[in-house]
């Protein structure tokens, strides 16, 4: 009997919630961290028998889901502002955050059309009455970056009533590669993860604010498998992939 009274204890420690949460690290991650992060997740899977579950969308839609409560063990976003918001909101756990990758943007073209000959200043030509995707340019990085840099090349006004606004950057590289829009606006990562589009150029790193991929911690969420996660993306095997994978690792 006192055997099978321990085997129902190890069952049901097995399958409780705090057991099971033990085991895994939930990652609230900008939508154009997708291709590298999921290599990582899974080798670190591999490694450490922890189990990382990415949740991908845009950095905003992701900091108001967690300033309302939703389960995050680690956010990283796309830009300082909404890393920022949180900390304001009191959500993020002390000392965790740091600055973690950079990026590019760049203009991308689908690969069934010819692009020779593409020049930035001439956008507007190219384009006619054409869409251009981006990112929501009021609340998305990817897309506020863009907007900025259209702008202060003088490029904006012209382009402005053509642009499909998409709910995060990885969506308006879709409409690109499916030939739903013939151009688009994404960072340089996600171009080079989607064959079925051509980089066609970079915007200048001068003509937008600094892109920065902040990581932290959620308050109260400082559990031994998260920190050990949220400080394996900055050892040189994470970086490595990201590296790989497009994004700037240099120290900021």
């Amino acid at each position: 009997m006192p055997k099978l009274i321990c085997l129902i204890v190890i069952w049901f420690l097995a399958i409780s919630p705090t057991a099971q949460a033990a085991e895994k690290v939930t990652v609230f991650a900008a939508a154009s961290l997708k291709t590298a992060l999921d290599e990582i997740a899974e080798g670190y899977r591999d490694a450490t028998g922890v189990e990382i579950v990415p949740v991908y969308a845009a950095s905003s839609a992701l900091a108001r889901q967690i300033a309302y409560g939703a389960p995050a063990d680690i956010f990283v976003s796309a830009n300082t502002a909404w890393m920022d918001y949180l900390d304001r909101e009191g959500v993020l756990a002390d000392g965790t955050r740091q600055d973690l990758l950079g990026n590019q943007l760049g203009v991308i073209g689908w690969a069934g059309l010819p692009w020779d000959g593409f020049a930035l200043d001439k956008l507007a030509d190219t384009l006619g009455d054409e869409k251009i995707s981006m990112a929501l340019i009021d609340a998305v990085p990817a897309g506020i970056y863009g907007r900025q840099s259209l702008e202060a090349l003088g490029l904006w006004s012209e382009i402005a009533p053509n642009v499909a606004q998409t709910d995060n950057v990885r969506a308006a590289l879709a409409l690109v590669a499916t030939g739903a829009a013939p151009l688009g606006i994404v960072y340089t990562s996600d171009a080079r993860a989607e064959p079925r589009v051509d980089l066609l150029n970079t915007l200048p790193a001068e003509s937008h604010d600094p892109i920065r991929y902040p990581a932290a911690a959620i308050a109260g969420q400082e559990r031994p498998e998260t920190m050990a996660f949220l400080n394996y993306l900055t050892a040189a095997e994470a970086l490595r992939i990201f590296e790989r994978h497009g994004f700037l690792v240099a120290e900021f």
